[in-house]
Order: C-alpha cells, then sequence, then structure tokens
C-alpha cells in the first residue's frame, strides 16, 4: 500500500535519515516515535508529498487515496463548518460547487453547460455513489459536538481547538486508504480524543501517527516505527510493548558493551605487554585481530537522552494551604466560572479536567493572581510559595537573553551554577544554554521553564498544560517528578497518562461553569463515572 525506498532527508551536512526502506501494510496501525529534532514531522511531509527527499522516494499504490490531518487551522476561515469537512475530498467539493453554481446561474439552453452538467453529476456518482456525503458530514460533526444549527457557521466563529475537530473530520470524511496524522489530538479535550481513538481503532487502511500522547498511542496503534540513529526500526505492538522491549534492550546492550570493554582492556593490556617480546610476539598478534574484530560502536540502543525533571520545596507545606470561596468569572454573556469552590489540603495533587474553552485556564490565572474574579477570594495559606507554568509559555519566552540570563532575572540571589546544572538536568547542553531565549523552539521553551521552576525551589506547583511541546521521554520524567514532589500540586492537562501518574483529586470543570470534585485518582473517577 504504501513503501519507501532508500528514502534519504539532508539539510546541508546534518543527515536527519538516510536509506530508509520500509512498507507500511492495510489494516496496521503505526506510531511513528522519536526524540524532538529526529524528524518524525519531515518523514511524515515526505510521506505526504509535501515536500521532497534528499533521495529516494515514497511508493503508493495506484488508485489509493492519501489523507493528511491540516495543520493550519485558519486554512478554512471563511468556509462554513460543513463545506470546510466536505473539502477533505476536493474532487467531490469542486464538482458540488460548480454544479451548485451552474444550476444557479447556467444557460440550460446551452448543449456546453448541459455537458458540463452531465460531467459533474458523473465526478459526484464517482466520489460519492451513494449520495450520502451530506448525512456523513452531519453525523461528524454532530458526534464532535457541533449541532446542526451551527453546520452552516463560518469557521471563522471557532476557537482553536473546534478548528482542529473540523480538520479531524475533513480526514476523515475522505475514508482515505492511506491516513496520516501528525500530533492529531493537539488543543484536543478528553472526550474528543476518546472519539477520535474509536475511530482510528475502525480504521481499515494505513495509519501513521505521530503524537506525544502515550495513552493514545496505547489505545490505537498496532506497530511502532521508531526513528533514531538516522534509521527506522518497527517494532510489534503498542507503545509501552516497545518502551519494555526497548529497555530490555538497552539493558542487554548495556551488559555486552561492558563485556566487550572489559575483553578490550585485556586485550590491550596483553598487547602492550608482550608486544615487545618475541616470544609472545604471535600471540599478540592474534590478539591484535581479535580486538580489530571487537566493534563497541555497533552496539547502539537509543540517541534518546531522558531528562532529569526534581522539584525540591524550600519548606514543608503547612496544614492551611489554598482556599477557592465562590469564584465567578464571566467574559460578557458567557459565565465561565458559576461560583467555584474548593479547599486544597496539605497532600492534595489535582488534576483540572474539562473540554475545551470551559475555564480552566481562567481558574489558574485567578489563582495566580493574574486575573481578578468577578466576585469570591482566593486564600493561600502563610506557608505556601507556588510557582507557576502559564499556557502561553511559548509566547512569552520571547527574550533576547541566554538561556541561563533568563533564568537568572528572576532571581539574582540564584547561582549561575545551579541555573546550568537546572538546565542541563532538562538536557541543554553548555553550547545550547548560549542561545537567546527567544529562538528556541515550543519544546524547548517548556523546557526552559521547568528549569525555572526547579530553580523557585516552591512548595506548591500550578501548571497549565506542561506537557504540550514536550516529547514523550519527557512527560514521562514530569510525571514522575510530580508524583515524587513532596509539596500540592494543580495541574491541568489532557494527558491521562500524566495524570495517572501523580493525581490523588480530580476537579472537572463543566460547561455551566460549575465544578465536581471526586477523590481518588484518574482511573477510579473514570470508573466512578461510567
Amino acid at each position: 500500500m504504501l513503501s519507501t525506498v532508500n528514502l534519504t532527508q539532508r539539510y546541508g551536512k546534518r543527515v536527519l535519515f538516510e536509506k530508509i526502506n520500509i512498507t507500511l501494510d492495510p489494516g496496521k496501525r503505526y506510531g511513528l516515535i522519536g526524540a524532538n529534532g529526529a524528524g518524525k514531522s519531515t518523514f511524515m511531509k515526505i510521506l505526504a508529498g509535501e515536500i521532497e527527499p534528499s533521495e529516494g522516494e515514497v511508493q503508493i499504490q495506484p488508485g489509493a487515496k492519501l489523507g493528511v490531518l491540516g495543520q493550519n487551522q485558519y486554512a478554512f476561515e471563511d468556509f462554513t463548518l460543513k463545506d470546510t469537512v466536505l473539502y477533505g475530498n476536493k474532487r467531490l467539493f469542486e464538482a458540488q460547487k460548480e454544479k451548485e453554481k451552474l444550476y444557479m446561474e447556467g444557460d440550460f439552453e446551452s448543449e456546453e453547460v448541459n455537458n458540463r452538467l452531465a460531467d459533474l453529476e458523473m465526478i459526484c456518482a464517482e466520489e460519492d455513489p451513494t449520495y450520502e456525503s451530506e448525512v456523513k458530514i452531519e453525523k461528524l460533526l454532530t458526534s464532535l459536538g457541533f449541532p446542526v444549527e451551527m453546520h452552516d457557521n463560518l469557521m471563522s466563529t471557532l476557537t482553536g481547538g473546534d478548528k482542529v475537530k473540523i480538520l479531524l473530520a475533513q480526514v476523515l470524511f475522505l475514508q482515505p486508504d492511506i491516513l496520516l496524522l501528525d500530533e492529531p489530538t493537539n488543543n484536543l479535550d478528553m472526550e474528543t480524543i476518546a472519539w477520535l481513538e474509536e475511530q482510528i481503532k475502525r480504521y481499515e487502511g494505513v495509519v501513521v501517527i505521530i503524537s506525544h500522547d502515550r495513552h493514545f498511542l496505547n489505545a490505537t496503534v498496532t506497530h511502532i516505527l521508531d526513528l533514531d540513529f538516522k534509521t527506522i526500526r518497527e517494532f510489534t505492538g503498542n507503545y509501552d510493548d516497545w518502551y519494555i522491549a526497548a529497555n530490555l534492550m538497552k539493558k542487554q546492550a548495556e551488559l555486552e558493551r561492558s563485556k566487550k570493554l572489559k575483553e578490550k582492556e585485556e586485550l590491550e593490556k596483553f598487547i602492550a605487554r608482550f608486544s615487545a617480546n618475541a616470544s609472545k610476539a604471535k600471540q599478540a598478534t592474534s590478539r591484535q585481530k581479535q580486538l580489530e574484530k571487537l566493534d563497541i560502536a555497533d552496539i547502539q540502543v537509543s540517541s534518546r537522552r531522558d531528562p532529569s525533571i526534581l522539584f525540591k520545596a524550600n519548606r514543608e507545606i503547612g496544614n492551611e494551604v489554598l482556599e477557592v470561596n465562590d469564584i465567578h468569572k464571566s467574559y460578557g454573556d458567557n459565565k465561565v466560572l458559576n461560583g467555584v469552590t474548593f479547599k486544597v489540603d496539605k497532600n492534595d495533587k489535582i488534576a483540572v479536567i474539562a473540554a475545551n474553552g470551559v475555564g480552566k485556564t481562567t481558574l489558574l490565572e485567578i489563582i495566580m493572581g493574574n486575573l481578578e474574579p468577578d466576585s469570591g477570594s482566593i486564600k493561600w495559606g502563610q506557608t505556601v510559595t507556588p510557582t507557576y507554568f502559564p499556557q502561553n509559555t511559548t509566547e512569552i519566552l520571547d527574550a533576547k537573553e541566554k538561556l541561563y540570563e533568563w533564568i537568572q532575572g528572576h532571581d539574582q540571589k540564584w547561582h549561575i551554577d545551579e541555573i546550568r546544572k537546572c538546565l542541563g538536568r532538562m538536557l541543554f547542553s553548555g553550547e545550547e544554554q548560549e542561545k537567546e531565549v527567544a529562538s528556541c523552539s515550543g519544546g524547548e521553551k517548556h523546557r526552559i521553564m521547568l528549569s525555572k521552576m526547579m530553580m523557585d525551589s516552591a512548595n506548591f506547583l500550578v501548571l497549565d498544560e506542561p506537557n504540550n511541546h514536550l516529547d514523550l521521554e519527557a512527560i514521562i520524567a514530569l510525571g514522575e517528578a510530580l508524583h515524587q514532589y513532596k509539596g500540592g500540586v494543580i495541574c491541568v492537562t489532557h494527558d491521562r497518562e500524566l495524570i495517572d501518574a501523580f493525581a490523588n483529586k480530580i476537579v472537572k470543570v463543566k460547561e455551566d461553569g460549575t465544578i465536581d470534585i471526586f477523590e481518588g485518582n484518574y482511573e477510579e473517577y473514570l470508573a466512578a463515572n461510567e
């Protein structure tokens, strides 16, 4: 169905990957993983035909339809919702629109017009033989939470998260034979992610997915394509299956490498001792040949580096932590918070969940004192020193300062050596720390903010979507860090694996601006709400 032949991509002297030869089969769902910068999105764009490879080619079975999730949320601002979905099948869209225009404006006495209408009817019949496209679009949109009365609204009226939903409906409407999804869960709420999982699990063609959502990968993929060391290795199973296998391979390789290094050391010592001795020369030559055959460099497991996130509280938190009392907040006629009241106790680690646009960020901004509520109060305990990871981290980190200079700007008492160590923990080498903050990628900016939070040594962490832009290894490390942390946590996230890692209380913000509070972890919350 889809294969690559000697696929190579380089930029100048830098080689992302070379001589990739893989065949992707129908009925298999592939998760494409790799460290940030390894070339996952580039590889996907080559499969999609959006960029040309440096060498090699992509071969697609003749007649196979290719569906690619659109990345530009604002590409259809002047389209209605249903027309945006219909555009997923561009040939059908253009035929229907031309046909509608001819019926409204055409000269039906003209043979040319009638012949063109006949051609357009043929195209529509080929692309939509059961004439059910309108019904399919209606079902897709309503299943994503858009009632029928919204289907003629313009895309420009939607929020970013809702635009992404429409783009998902668009690519699924085509019913392609090959489906390419690059970060499909970004900006989606949990209900939509669960819906998408079911859609993909029923899919019969070839699916290739890039995602930093481990739960999503585990739920959907049947195979892992691991892009590492400039090549792709295929594993059968989901992400957790790969993770177990990769760590087993790593342990075996470490043992093998240790064994070979010891053998190498012994051979080198023998050669050094006996090379000058005529009676031992033959043995030394034999050992030299053995040494040359030892290829330690071949024992490669992964080029990935796991960040080491460690939040240390500067003092133990007291019994009085945080009280949120009767918070109300509206934007115009839109009431986003409606009498929100809850208390945070000493050992609470809270996950805040909700659909997109319901008020999670507004709640955190009010808690941190960055936004005034219409009414109600926030009361922090006297022993509490909070630190904040805002949702717009990638926007606010735009300074021309070097990485360590930006962090030190928050507290001149922080020693530069400690700052550099924190940045090193977040995988910034000495040379990378000299970069300007503004030039960093989204993932790098999130790691800089986490470095700054480590320096804060606060005893309460407030985080709004910290996992966005982070790779899987960093999200796993963040979950472990929040689990080990001795202070309090309030974290907004749609990443279910991250919630599972740390949360012992769930706060759900509902559509009407009120909240539900559940004492327990996320698995218990799901079981209680089945």
